[in-house]
């Protein structure tokens, strides 16, 4: 909320070096007389980080932070979505969902040592991440307003641009037509022509994936080894948590995986569009399900799909606090104990297939299922276990067949007559 603000703040604004975040800068300076403290985070966006602070110092702002959160964004975000296999509505791998928390808790972070009132940010009111940032900040910290210029001014895009110039803010000449938003888990693309859901992205739109129908000929293959439900090594290398997934979205990316184009439920209601760019985060998951097949039981399995259906709608809606989510992620992590294996993957033409697994913890074992010498199944104990698996089903059809029996007998003394007859 940002009804009541007084005049002369101090304002942390979380700052990406964009149109909007620009204006903001001034729009704060100039309605709330406020000193502004710019953030920005590499989460992987590939952005010139010092440039983009040279701008906002350009702008007027008091102090700004860069701040290297690679690390911390994959170990304490990703790697909960990888063992959630967290996937909204079955196809969102959430990359910028699990963004948001991180930047509005470094956000509170700098506002606490600056002795700031309040956090800015530049989301929409139509979007998911007004909620994800409002959220998480007043979790961490609810003496800190939260002001969002773009929702309050309610202002068009050309608005916003006459707006820029009047201020004197200068405007970098759009590189697309789309609205992107990236980090290392994910690409989302949004705007333009991919408003028209009835129409197939253009080419340019896409950068990390090759389009599936101009991917090698060659199919690709990767080997994932996992430990404890995390990935640590790519073809018998093991690397650091951010230069694996740098890897796997190359390697995925240029075999032509990881386009997503679906219809999405926003949490505010609206129907969107949505395309995304994730050649490592669906690669990685689609890894990481099938080796938990290996080694998790049935059940175990089975109530594990309805607790990534919650985990993946919680972090999706912003409620990256509730502790509804941290209960969630203890029952996960007891699953993970034994999630230590190599899964093999062939890339080609966009599709990604698993192709081999194998865990010490397996609960395949090779003499339970070979029909082939050395089967130690005793094929004879099936018939008790039939016996009994079906007991109540035939119980059940015998019943039912009673019962259509008296219904039937019922009506079957009765015969129509016609006014004649009765006479």
């Amino acid at each position: 909320m940002t009804r009541f603000i007084t005049l002369g703040l101090t304002v942390a604004l979380a700052y990406s070096g964009g149109l909007d975040t620009s204006v903001c800068i001034k729009w704060l300076q100039e309605k709330y007389k406020a000193d502004v403290i710019t953030v920005t985070l590499d989460l992987g966006q590939k952005d010139n980080l010092r440039e983009i602070g040279k701008r906002a110092y350009l702008l007027g702002a008091r102090n700004h932070y860069e701040v290297d959160a690679r690390h911390e964004f994959v170990t304490g975000y990703v790697y909960p979505a990888i063992k959630a296999n967290g996937l909204y509505e079955g196809k969102y791998p959430l990359s910028t969902a699990l963004g948001r928390p991180l930047i509005a808790e470094k956000l509170v972070e700098v506002a606490q040592k600056e002795g700031a009132d309040a956090v800015a940010h530049g989301c929409t009111g139509k979007g998911n991440d007004q909620v994800r940032i409002d959220v998480t900040v007043r979790s961490l910290d609810s003496s800190l307003k939260v002001i969002a210029p773009v929702r309050e001014w309610n202002m068009t895009r050309d608005e916003e641009m006459t707006y820029a110039q009047n201020q004197g803010i200068p405007i970098k000449p759009s590189k697309s037509i789309y609205s992107v938003d990236q980090n290392l888990w994910g690409r989302s693309i949004e705007s333009g022509p991919l408003e028209h859901p009835d129409q197939e992205p253009l080419p340019d739109a896409f950068e990390w994936a090759t389009l599936p129908e101009e991917a090698p000929d060659t199919p690709g293959y990767l080997d994932l080894e996992f430990l404890e439900g995390v990935p640590t090594k790519v073809n018998g290398q093991e690397l650091n948590p951010v230069e694996l997934i740098q890897f796997v979205n190359q390697l995925g990316g240029s075999h032509g995986v990881g386009i997503i184009d679906h219809m999405e439920d926003r949490l505010v209601g609206i129907k969107s569009r949505e395309v995304y760019e994730c050649p490592a985060a669906l690669t990685i998951i689609e890894a990481h399900k099938d080796l938990e097949k290996l080694v998790l039981t049935r059940n175990e399995l089975e109530f594990k799909s309805s607790v990534e259906r919650e985990w993946a709608w919680l972090v999706y809606s912003g409620l990256w606090m509730e502790p509804l989510r941290a209960a969630l992620d203890s029952f996960i992590e007891t699953t993970q104990k034994r999630v230590t294996g190599k899964v093999r993957l062939k890339l080609y033409k966009g599709n990604v297939r698993v192709v081999g697994r194998s865990s010490k913890n397996a609960l395949y074992k090779l003499e339970l299922s070979t029909y082939n010498k050395g089967s130690t199944f005793d094929q004879r104990n099936a018939v008790g276990f039939i016996e009994l698996w079906g007991l109540q089903a035939r119980v059940a059809a015998k019943v039912a067949a009673k019962v259509a029996g008296m219904s039937e007998g019922r009506t079957a003394g009765y015969q129509r007559e016609t006014p004649e007859e009765i006479q």
